[in-house]
């Protein structure tokens, strides 16, 4: 039988124990690295987080190696922001304008920006990411825009079928262009497209740069006066739920598909070939 004695040493020893433990996890937690939050000082060879951007840039004694510091902010749930021209643009953000700034050394230029979320129309400089999902409806010679003295005004087409863009604009996915004309209000190409989105549609027609959707096939190909550029139109099928079909030599093959046999035809401007394929 032990006595209160010997129980004394094992008591200790699981205490000492324990408070190593609770010692050892208060120092994982102080060396755990934290967020930054608000705004800091930066090397300028330092990587910027997500979300941030570069307010200001200046020589600093304090960065061997560059010689130069950034401050940088953080601009989550923030809706405008002055930034260098050398920042990263957030995700969903656009610049609105560009001028000489003596407080970003380096470039000597400052954009103007803007977070187009909740948003459906903006006006931004050519040199501007365009977001996912928006397309460019005209293009215009701006002195607000340093650099390029080119503007857009640019639209998102969530919840639309049809939009007129111009021909530099990106074509949302599932979308395709349907006519090609010129126009004096798209600077720098001259060129508009108009543009439909294929959502729950089985058939369309397409000028031949209009791109694909994924799944859909190329059924016939003729001369076109309304695809300016190409004058080549397309017609196209979604071949979902399909298990054959006939398509020009150029067409995409949808994965999973193979072409059963091949033959001259003339409903296929510029290859004079067709494909029978089918799901293998």
């Amino acid at each position: 039988m032990k006595t209160a004695r010997t129980r004394i040493p094992h008591l200790v020893t699981v205490v000492l124990m324990l408070l190593g433990m609770m010692t050892a996890a208060a120092a994982t937690a102080q060396a755990a690295p934290q967020r930054l939050t608000g705004s800091a000082t930066v090397c300028s060879n330092s990587p910027i987080p997500t979300g941030w951007v570069i307010t200001s840039s200046y020589s600093s004694s304090g960065c061997p190696g560059t010689g130069i510091a950034y401050t940088i902010a953080d601009v989550t749930g923030q809706t405008n922001a002055t930034v260098c021209s050398m920042s990263p643009i957030p995700t969903g953000w656009v610049i609105t304008s560009s001028y000489s700034s003596a407080g970003c050394r380096g470039t000597g230029v400052a954009y103007s920006i803007a977070n187009t979320a909740n948003q459906t129309n903006a006006t931004v400089c050519s040199m501007s990411p365009i977001p996912t999902g928006w397309v460019i409806t005209s293009s215009y010679s701006s002195a607000g825009c340093a650099g390029t003295g080119v503007a857009y005004t640019i639209a998102n087409t969530a919840n639309q079928t049809n939009a007129t863009v111009c021909s530099m604009s990106p074509i949302p996915t599932g979308w395709v262009i349907t006519s090609s004309y010129s126009s004096a209000g798209c600077r720098g190409t001259g060129v508009a497209y108009t543009i439909a989105n294929t959502a729950n549609q089985n058939y369309a027609t397409v000028c031949s740069m209009s791109p694909i959707p994924t799944g859909w096939v190329v059924t016939s190909s003729y001369s076109s006066a309304g695809c300016a550029g190409t004058g080549v139109a397309y017609t196209i099928a979604n071949t979902a739920n399909q298990s054959y079909a006939t398509v020009c030599s150029f067409s995409p093959i949808p994965a999973g598909w193979v072409v059963t046999s091949s033959y001259s035809s003339a409903g296929c401007v510029g290859s004079g070939v067709v494909y029978t394929i089918r799901k293998a």
